[in-house]
């Protein structure tokens, strides 16, 4: 991946970005109308195959270019890498001068080149897609070691959404709570971070009940996985990462019927995926806080000895909670991770699940769902969620439903009324944070994708990763 004034004689392909209205006679010898005719109208996302000697011309349209912004230029790049995918793995973007910093124009470009280009195929015996090896940018009117600079940073934030892609694209069988911790070692090692790991003997000493009554029902044992960032000088501050991780949701006694969505359940640990891959991120980036991560991992199965529904779970911190669904149990899990993270004594904590079924059906599959006790820490994600295009809506962290968590018998319940699921589910993990600021984030819609759409390839879209890698790339106390 690099960053040159001609291009590779030896490309499979060039994608031309052409700007709406524009004249792309030199570059291809065919006019604006000659191109109509051939029917490219340069709206956004079009493409057409011009044959030349040597390496064919894709040109790729971007529509109208009055405001264009960094997230349309790393669309726009997606399209380009997906429109040369049949053309083989060494390709070129050329890109008109479209007053985007040259940084920013580096890194959007390449993130949304490589993004797109993603697929899991490693358990296919012939993958039918070219991956790419070899991707040149050419930007007019752009300084060469600004865009360069930017295609640094990329290689670091799409390599930790691929991370998290990889993760949440495995299958369940493939990936347990145990491999995951093997993974995170083998990627703290790599990447400058320490790993340790804690099994079910460790978390019954330890008293996490959460993580414990989840995995009652399964055959594998549980994990909760701590992540620990040091920057190199005094650190400007203390931020903590907590990931739900649950390796595959069956949905436990009350079990989830047999559709698409149980299907997708091996990605109910996206969010450990996202913190994962985020820790990838934090040294390359140059973050000077201190970083620690709780992945609660552990698979939710029914069977003789699952938890049940009127059961009663302690957690970490000593609050005990009656089960009124064990459907609900990634909050159940992430209870001691917060609990922890309180004790760890850091300066605020995000939290990132695929939570509830509520925040896919209030926002959908493009924009997740962010709450919390501070409005700061609330617009942290916003801004990191702006700069990566990883959509977030803030909803209200309202605590006239508090009540509807109330229990009889416990401190509460894990459940709340019919409405306002996602609210009564942060209102839940609310009571685990003691007052830390805190900022949630509700991934269940946007973790994956059915089709590829800009640079979200079909799958596990890695949702979280590049904005926690940003946002802790950001952070002071």
């Amino acid at each position: 991946m690099s960053v040159v004034d001609a291009f590779a004689t030896d490309l499979d392909a060039v994608a031309v970005l052409v700007p709406a209205g524009s004249d792309p006679t030199a570059v291809v010898g065919l006019g604006a109308d000659a191109l109509a005719a051939a029917g490219f109208d340069a709206s956004p996302g079009s493409s057409l195959v011009v044959a030349r000697d040597g390496h064919p011309i894709v040109l790729v349209g971007l529509g109208d270019v009055d405001g264009f912004d960094a997230d349309r230029l790393r669309d726009a790049a997606a399209a380009a890498a997906r429109a040369t995918a049949k053309k083989g793995g060494r390709i070129g973007i050329e890109v008109p001068d479209l007053g985007v910093e040259p940084r920013v124009a580096g890194q959007v470009l390449a993130e949304g080149a490589l993004l797109a280009r993603y697929r899991y195929s490693i358990l296919k015996a012939e993958p039918k897609e070219v991956p790419l090896e070899l991707l040149q940018l050419k930007v007019a009117g752009a300084d060469a070691s600004e865009l360069a600079a930017g295609v640094a940073v990329a290689r670091v934030t799409v390599r930790a959404a691929a991370i998290a892609r990889d993760l949440a694209n495995t299958p369940p069988g493939h990936l347990t709570a145990t491999d995951i911790a093997d993974v995170a070692a083998e990627l703290g090692a790599e990447f400058g971070f320490e790993v340790e790991s804690y099994g079910k003997a460790q978390l019954i000493e330890m008293g996490c009940g959460g993580i414990l009554g989840v995995n009652a029902g399964s055959e594998e044992e549980p994990r909760l996985v701590v992540l620990t960032y040091t920057p190199g000088g005094d650190p400007s501050g203390h931020l903590g990462l907590v990931g739900k991780g649950i390796m595959y949701d069956s949905g436990g006694i009350s079990l989830k019927p047999s559709d698409p969505m149980h299907l997708l359940m091996k990605m109910d640990m996206g969010g450990a995926a996202a913190v994962l891959g985020a820790f990838t991120a934090l040294r390359d980036l140059g973050t000077t806080a201190a970083v620690s991560g709780w992945l609660c991992c552990t698979d939710n199965m029914p069977s003789g000895s699952a938890y049940k529904l009127g059961d009663v779970l302690t957690a970490r911190n000593g609050t005990t909670v009656e089960i009124k669904n064990t459907d609900a149990e990634g909050r159940i899990a992430m209870m001691d991770g917060l609990s922890l993270a309180v004790e760890a004594g850091v300066d605020a904590i995000i939290d990132i699940a695929t939570l509830t079924g509520a925040a896919l059906m209030a926002l959908g599959k493009s924009r997740a769902a962010v709450l919390g006790n501070d409005q700061g820490m609330v617009d942290l994600v916003r801004d990191a969620a702006a700069a990566t295009d990883e959509p977030v809506w803030q909803l209200p962290l309202e605590r006239k439903y508090r009540k509807q968590l109330d229990s009889d018998i416990a401190d509460l319940s894990n459940l709340g009324g019919p409405h306002a699921g996602a609210t009564t589910a942060a209102l839940f993990l609310d009571e685990f944070v003691a007052g830390t600021p805190w900022a949630h984030l509700d991934i269940a819609g946007t973790m994956s994708t059915d089709a590829d759409d800009a640079w979200r390839s079909a799958g596990a879209t890695g949702f979280g990763a590049r904005l926690l890698a940003r946002l802790a790339a950001d952070f002071s106390a």
